[in-house]
């Protein structure tokens, strides 16, 4: 019996992909939420994490998040990690940190990236589900609430808390 070389047994295994955004809220507790150019909704400022180059969830949140906006601030601790099953797409592991509170002088500086964003705003918490409807607006709640409780990192799957 032949044992297949490791890169062989490495593309035969599951793919999943995976995202990384921040959490910034302003000082009255609103979230900032970016409105992108492909595709329908509304999203917080992240993205891909480019894994294949070395870059981790933190560094792929944070230069998203510069790239997106123009802010380049760093993250604070990991708020939710969020298995979101795919129709059409690999399933998706979504990290999500705190970005922090953003002043008048920070929300001046948000510059869009025109290429991938409409426009921004801040949502109050409960109109996120408006904005965010399934498992990100689950997500974004669940986030805020271990922020207000300051317990450890929510686990979820499709936005929903687990264990």
């Amino acid at each position: 019996m032949t044992t297949p070389d490791f890169a062989t047994y490495i593309a035969g295994l599951p793919r999943v992909l995976a995202g990384a955004a921040a959490l910034f809220r302003d000082t009255e507790g609103r979230v900032l939420l970016v409105e992108p150019n492909y595709r329908e909704g509304w999203a917080l400022p992240g993205g891909t994490i480019e894994s294949d180059t070395g870059e981790t969830p933190r560094q792929g949140a944070r230069r998203e998040t510069a790239e997106e906006i123009g802010l380049d601030i760093e993250l604070g601790r990991l708020l939710a990690v969020d298995w979101v099953h795919g129709t059409a797409r690999p399933p998706l592991v979504a990290y999500l940190y705190d970005g922090g509170v953003l002043g008048e002088d920070d929300l001046k500086a948000i510059r869009l990236q025109e290429e991938e964003l409409l426009s921004w705003r801040l949502v109050k918490p409960d109109e996120l589900a408006t904005y965010l409807p399934g498992a990100l607006g689950r997500r974004v709640l669940a986030a805020l609430e271990v922020l207000a409780q300051n317990t450890g990192t929510a686990e979820l799957e499709n936005g929903n808390r687990v264990g």
